[in-house]
């Protein structure tokens, strides 16, 4: 494997940091004060954006107008510091692996890469591609994963790709990606193996390098 690309909200660190919760709280916010969508419709309509679109944005691109650059520049403008602190051992598990790593997200440049200073990992990483690289278009659609391997010059064989999002790993199986799942999300029969969180990689990758016997691209689970 050639690279391994990692996504960033709720992959490169835990859940339980919350910092979606105060991003969040932003898109609301946004929908409320700058859109003028009433308070009351809100929540319902960001679930609708969601399940149509893959991201709230593109929901309100396509039905309020709304600039994609204002409304990423507003939701993303949190103390990402007040949620996360450098994690030693992220920054070993990330040097041991040999593979270029890059990050492709759902978020903005300016976001990832204050979360990648705040783990303290941001000179790991040799690309970042975000919301941008296919004009808005998220994970899960497949154009920007088209994207991603066309800017890194590598097919999907080539690749692992590393989500806590069950979607967004189908389109990476579909082109051939190694898929790896972090979280305790249920994996679908693409995710070739599933971590408890990211940290594991190395010695899951290690444990694949050894067991030869394994029948490639058979899903497995962290401890088997």
């Amino acid at each position: 494997m050639e690279c391994i690309l990692f996504d960033l909200d709720n992959t490169l660190y835990s859940p339980h940091c919350d910092l979606f919760g105060l991003i969040d709280k932003r898109i609301n916010s946004y929908m409320h004060e700058v859109v003028g969508i009433p308070l009351e419709d809100v929540d319902t309509l960001r679930r609708r954006y969601w399940q149509t679109y893959g991201v709230t944005m593109q929901g309100l691109m396509r039905h309020h107008q709304v600039d994609p650059e204002d409304y990423l520049y507003y939701v993303h403008d949190v103390d990402v510091a007040s949620r996360l602190q450098v994690e030693p051992e992220l920054r070993q598990a990330l040097i041991s692996l040999p593979q270029a790593k890059v990050v492709f997200t759902n978020s903005c440049r300016s976001h990832t890469d204050r979360v990648l200073e705040a783990l303290g990992v941001a000179d790991l990483f040799e690309q970042v591609f975000d919301i941008r690289v296919a004009d808005y278009m998220p994970k899960p659609y497949v154009q920007p994963y088209h994207r991603v391997l066309e800017n890194l010059g590598l097919t999907g064989s080539q690749c692992i790709m590393v989500e806590d999002s069950v979607a967004n790993l189908k389109p990476a199986k579909d082109l051939g990606m190694t898929t790896i799942l972090v979280g305790n999300a249920t994996p679908g029969s693409f995710v070739d193996r599933q971590l408890d969180e990211v940290v594991q990689l190395p010695a899951a990758l290690a444990d694949w390098t050894v067991a030869g016997s394994r029948v490639a691209g058979q899903p497995a689970v962290a401890g088997e």
